[in-house]
């Protein structure tokens, strides 16, 4: 639940704006100066708005404004003054305040007005991660974590982030690997530098070593021009070998060289290249339990696994479902064009409570296709019909009125049941210019006798025009007459 700070020197305006943020579904905080606000902007976490006051003594509404900008506070702000001038409405814009009211004020205004502001303020934190994410300077703070299991896991990554050695995350799919190991480059001495990241199942087998390591022209069939290799266009960064346990035991040979000697050699090239590369490995399997069945190499396991890092599924981090919701709200709605701002106390609360088996990935998914579908500016437990269906029930699903809901239960294509087999029945021979009567095909040498004979008796014996729509020479036309007994002057055809 967001956090609101409303700053006023009035106490009554304090108490009224205060109960209208409650009723709104945020938490409000109070401050009756601006040097009061300041203090609690520094020393409070997840505040996601504030409502300022322009005319206050000491530290005014201005003030605030400034100081917020000097100290590099990003912070929606909603500007309230009992004054109408224009003024100072434009000076308070243009140093950052997202909009304004004049006193006295309705209470929709306010929350719709709120609601505007947090969307906009979650869509610029969302901007702003991803800016971070292609420019190499991704950080832990871009990651949504305010959950116990997901503090430790950050802890251990800040860890990791300070030294080159090699990671190994572990983690169901879907749980946010990647964006783990971008966090740990982007804090790290290689901030800025390549992240190039390689999806080993995703590879066919009989292209991965090239795919890895890089290939020479004509070291094989279709190389026809040398290809540097995903370790050669990481030099200098990291690379990110997602579902590691998935490579092919002879590229793992290689790999293993790679990782101890810190060089490579390219498919068909006659010497190494030395490569400066840190690796970040990613796993959804246990690749212990793979090294014990053989399909993984012991030595390649113990290089990988020197600092392992688990990241925990969302079932275990339920306290970060709110945050996630609300970002990808805002990210949907912006680029679907739909006026969604936030979620109903009720739908979050039951998305609090599914095990979400595709984790973060498959909650984003759900919001996505909630945003779509929903009628108004809230998302609420209709937008979410497999959800309730899977949490409440089906009977659930169609009391709720769930939009998209099918109130039967829809089958499987590979759970339909077969249809019975019809008896094919034989072809009926039918007789025709081409077959016989038993449905057979003719000769061909009898076919064509049919055709010259037709010919004739079309353009009644008229034998140059029968050779020319025939296509064939005259002297050609009478030998084939001779040959198939044709006399040129006899009608031939019924």
């Amino acid at each position: 639940m967001h956090k609101v700070l409303i700053v006023d020197d009035d106490p009554i305006h304090c108490r009224l704006a205060g109960e209208v943020v409650a009723r709104a579904g945020f938490t409000p905080l109070i401050a009756h100066s601006g040097r009061e606000a300041m203090d609690v902007l520094r020393k409070t976490t997840g505040i996601g708005a504030m409502i300022l006051d322009l005319v206050m003594p000491d530290m005014d509404g201005m003030a605030v404004l400034e100081a917020l900008r000097r100290e590099s506070i990003a912070l929606p702000v909603i500007v309230q003054t009992a004054q109408t001038s224009l003024d100072a409405v434009i000076s308070a814009m243009r140093l950052g305040a997202v909009d304004f009211f004049v006193k006295p004020v309705a209470p929709e205004r306010i929350t719709i007005s709120l609601r505007n502001a947090l969307k906009l303020g979650t869509l610029e934190t969302s901007l702003k991660a991803e800016r971070a994410r292609r420019d190499g300077s991704f950080s832990f703070a871009h990651i949504i974590a305010s959950s116990p299991a997901m503090a430790r896991t950050l802890t251990v990554g800040k860890k990791a982030a300070a030294s080159t050695i090699p990671v190994l995350i572990e983690g169901e799919s879907g749980v946010g690997k990647e964006l783990l190991a971008r966090a740990i480059q982007g804090t790290g001495d290689r901030a800025g530098k390549p992240f190039i990241t390689v999806n080993c199942g995703a590879i066919p087998a009989n292209l991965v070593e090239s795919t890895l390591f890089g290939h020479v022209k004509g070291a094989f069939t279709g190389a026809t021009a040398d290809a540097p290799g995903k370790f050669r266009e990481a030099h200098g960064g990291t690379l990110f070998l997602d579902e590691v346990g998935e490579l092919p035991p002879e590229v793992q040979v290689k790999l293993l060289r790679a990782l101890q000697e810190g060089e490579i050699e390219p498919v068909g090239a006659a010497r190494a290249t030395k490569v400066n590369v840190r690796v970040i490995s990613a796993t959804n399997r246990r690749l212990l339990n793979l090294t014990r069945q053989g399909l993984f190499r012991e030595d390649l396991y113990y290089r990988l696994n020197v600092f392992p890092i688990y990241l925990p599924p969302l079932r275990e981090r339920r306290e970060d479902i709110p945050a996630l919701v609300e970002r990808f709200i805002a990210r949907f709605a912006a680029e679907e064009g739909r006026r969604v701002v936030a979620i109903a106390p009720d739908a979050l609360a039951m998305l609090k409570t599914f095990d979400w088996p595709g984790n973060i990935r498959q909650l984003e998914n759900a919001v996505f296709r909630a945003v779509v579908l929903a009628d108004g500016p809230l998302l609420t437990l209709g937008d979410f019909p497999q959800i309730v269906a899977a949490v409440e029930g089906r009977d659930a699903a169609q009391q709720t009125g769930a939009r998209g809901f099918t109130p039967t239960v829809p089958v499987h294509i590979d759970d339909a049941p077969a249809l019975p087999r019809l008896p094919v029945p034989e072809p009926t021979p039918v007789p025709g210019r081409f077959l016989d009567d038993a449905g057979n095909l003719l000769p061909l040498a009898e076919i064509e006798r049919d055709l010259i004979a037709f010919a004739i008796d079309h353009h009644a014996g008229r034998m140059a025009q029968v050779a020319r729509q025939l296509g064939i020479g005259r002297s050609t036309l009478y030998r084939k007459l001779k040959e198939y007994g044709i006399e040129p002057g006899a009608q031939h055809v019924a």
